[in-house]
């Protein structure tokens, strides 16, 4: 749509593509095979079915982060401010303590890496948990945009399924594996 905003609600984030969702969940298993993840950790609400199909590859449960403390969250939880682009809004979004302590090794899942806002925010909870960050995936990554430099600036692991170099109204340029290697 412009430089900045990549129209994708025809199968990721509006109406999504189930198929290509479980896809996207066994290959966040597959770069993350390494690690013995615990926990998916996303925020609410593009990243859920993503943070859910990763869940389901690893066969672990996955947590979101609310932006909006309800009333039955009653119990102690962990926060953290999240400005969002999208909206022009900052939330302070939260995760019952219960849902994620010490033993846990935690791979954050969001549909987009862009600012970094919001996964520096998860990253932060993570922490402030005790918990392990195995690393964060994100399906699209606006690589022009500051938010790899704030993530990689924190020590996190990041991987992201498709790297766009920059974008104009009606054309969109990807990092190619090649120039992957590089970066």
């Amino acid at each position: 749509m412009s430089d900045t905003v990549l129209k994708v609600d025809s199968f990721l984030n509006h109406q999504v593509d189930t198929k290509l969702a479980l896809a996207i969940g066994q290959e966040f298993k597959r770069i993350f095979a390494d690690k013995t993840i615990t926990k998916v950790l996303t925020i609410e609400a593009s990243g859920i079915q993503f943070a859910m199909a990763a869940g389901i590859a690893l066969d672990v449960p996955f947590v979101y982060a609310k932006k909006k403390k309800a009333v039955t969250l009653s119990e102690s939880v962990y926060s953290a401010p999240v400005h969002s682009f999208t909206r022009q809004e900052t939330y302070q979004v939260s995760i019952s303590q219960k849902y994620l302590g010490p033993d846990d090794k935690v791979l954050i899942v969001d549909d987009f890496l862009a600012t970094g806002a919001a996964l520096v925010g998860l990253v932060d909870i993570v922490r402030e948990s005790g918990a392990e960050l195995a690393g964060v995936g994100c399906v699209i990554e606006k690589s022009f945009q500051e938010g790899r430099g704030l993530l990689a600036a924190k020590g996190v692991r990041v991987h992201s399924l498709a790297r766009i170099a920059s974008m104009s109204p009606g054309h969109v340029d990807f990092i190619e594996d090649e120039e992957l290697a590089q970066v």
